[in-house]
């Protein structure tokens, strides 16, 4: 790895993350305070039933502990570390600091590294993660140094062989890096761990660009920042080729299915003639001619000033959003649950007659008005948690063609209509992390260590305050189940830590609300750049919008 480092690469790796005051003086060195017992945030019976072993922990944060030589070393202890899901900038940091955390408690404690995600820890395939190693994948993008992936531990049988493979092994802890999704397998197993008297625990760290993990304890998941601030370079580029030529309308999908963070802090960074945002969509109850009537005005209006041209920003779950194709969308994933394998093998047309049979009038007439593309799109093989697949239908051009046809429908419309589509997804998911994701996920890993010595089972790590500069950086621990609730997957009732959205009453969305006009009729663009590692910190370690503006920092 060391040996294909760019001058760029070899100049970051020398970087020191920095570490709140709590975690300076090692894991061992640090007080854990406890809260008061805690509840899930919905569904209270239903997951304390769930989680008996685990259910009900407190809340815990982490203070500098005396300041003496006593404990300067402990018994070493071994842990394990999985990446789960997607990738998201500084992953690597931080299983750094989970490294270096445990080389606090003991130079020889022991971190492996289960290859391939999940199923490296049920398959026992691993690999020891020594300093030379580490050294290698310090402040660097990617999740390659043990790579990821997204098996469901959901069996008695996988539970079963991954408890042999913690006990072969001799594990104290094992961390799982994921997103909700992730997190929640973190706490079913955990829970499965010690109700079977297992001496490891299982503890989590919160991971995605997508930022809908988050909550009073996580404020942010860690490579949000990073992810976003590239898209608003590519799309700060973009705005300045429009704004020079002058001639084309550039409609750029942004990834996060879930939720429309991404797209609105993109919105914050760049100041773009449009953004769409799934939840007020939704709130607003929106049909989907609505949208593109929004859009459409906002396109002629622009060309009644002669100008056609202009940037639109649209959140890769849209769709999902808007209600009568929301409804459809869970209808036929219900559907497809159970029906699979009486639709396999038909064509597009004859699947879509099947699969109306099954449907509501409305979600059958919904499907059937739909143009072919996006029908084939939406009965493409389910993803890993039984749904239809959103994040392959191209919104963004469907968009950009009822637009076109509404635009020809208007006889007073006489500028033109040239669009251009792009989705910006991959491009952000192993970009090198800002100096925040560089310190925020060191510190993350850094409290999973203390998390790991102090056998705290189905937590996960929490760095908070994050406004408030990295010295006063509260570190700490959340209890998994107090995020869950109970949702529908695979046609059944599941355990899930419960999605944040953007909240329209939130103050990031208010200062978005109260500007887009102003935005929409003129070239506010802004134009960030690329991210920066050295120079003033204003520049060098700023944090996103999102995070200031629900903080009240700006």
């Amino acid at each position: 790895m060391s040996d294909n480092l760019s001058v760029l690469g070899k100049a970051r790796a020398a970087y020191q993350p920095k570490l709140p005051s709590s975690l300076k003086n090692g894991a061992l060195k640090v007080s854990i305070n406890k809260g008061t017992a805690t509840e899930s945030v919905r569904d209270q019976e239903k997951i304390k039933a769930l989680f008996p072993n685990t259910y009900g922990a407190p809340v815990v944060s982490f203070t500098p502990a005396c300041g003496c030589s006593c404990g300067s070393e402990s018994k070493a202890i071994r842990v394990g570390v999985v990446l789960s899901g997607g990738q998201a900038p500084g992953g690597h940091n931080v299983i750094a600091g989970i490294f270096d955390g445990l080389q606090s408690i003991s130079k020889d404690s022991v971190l492996f590294g289960f290859l391939g995600g999940p199923s490296g820890l049920e398959n026992g395939k691993y690999i020891q993660i020594d300093a030379k190693l580490m050294d290698a994948y310090r402040n660097t993008g990617g999740f390659d140094i043990i790579q990821s992936g997204r098996t469901k531990l959901e069996t008695t049988e996988q539970f079963d062989r991954c408890i042999k493979v913690a006990n072969d092994l001799k594990l104290d802890a094992i961390t799982i890096i994921g997103g909700d999704d992730s997190n929640t397998n973190a706490a079913v197993l955990g829970e499965y761990f010690q109700a079977k008297g297992a001496s490891c625990v299982v503890c989590g760290c919160p991971k995605t660009i997508d930022g809908d993990l988050k909550n009073e304890y996580i404020e942010t998941s860690f490579g949000f920042d990073t992810a976003v601030k590239t898209y608003s370079e590519l799309i700060g580029n973009i705005m300045r080729d429009a704004n020079s030529a002058q001639k084309y309308w550039h409609f750029i999908k942004l990834m996060g299915r879930s939720a429309s963070h991404i797209g609105l802090e993109a919105a914050l960074q760049t100041h773009p003639n449009i953004c769409l945002i799934s939840e007020e969509v939704k709130a607003k109850q929106m049909k989907l001619s609505e949208v593109v009537k929004y859009v459409a005005d906002i396109v002629a209006e622009r060309a009644s000033q002669g100008k056609n041209f202009g940037v639109a920003l649209i959140p890769e779950g849209l769709l999902e959003f808007i209600p009568d194709v929301g409804v459809l969308i869970s209808e036929l994933s219900e559907v497809l649950a159970h029906h699979e394998k009486e639709v396999e093998g038909l064509n597009t047309q004859d699947k879509v007659e099947k699969l109306c049979g099954w449907l509501n009038t409305e979600s059958a007439n919904v499907l059937k008005s739909l143009p072919a593309g996006i029908q084939a799109q939406l009965m493409l093989d389910r993803d890993s948690h039984g749904n239809v697949q959103v994040s392959l239908i191209e919104t963004e051009k469907l968009i950009i063609e009822m637009v076109a046809k509404e635009l020809k429908k208007r006889s007073d419309f006489k500028g033109k209509f040239a669009a251009l589509n792009h989705f910006f997804g991959y491009e952000g998911r192993c970009a090198a992390p800002s100096n925040f994701d560089a310190d925020y996920c060191y510190s993350l890993g850094y409290a999973a260590s203390v998390l790991a010595l102090n056998k705290m089972n189905g937590y996960m790590s929490s760095v908070r305050n994050l406004t408030k500069g990295i010295e006063n950086w509260t570190a700490g621990g959340i209890p998994i189940t107090m995020m869950m609730n109970i949702e529908r997957r695979h046609g059944a009732d599941k355990p899930v830590i419960q999605k944040a959205l953007v909240e329209l009453d939130g103050a990031p969305f208010k200062y978005f609300a109260a500007r887009r006009d102003e935005w929409a009729k003129t070239e506010s663009y802004t134009y960030p750049g690329p991210i920066q590692y050295w120079g003033p910190s204003e520049v060098c370690d700023v944090t996103n919008f999102t995070i200031k503006l629900e903080r009240g920092a700006m």
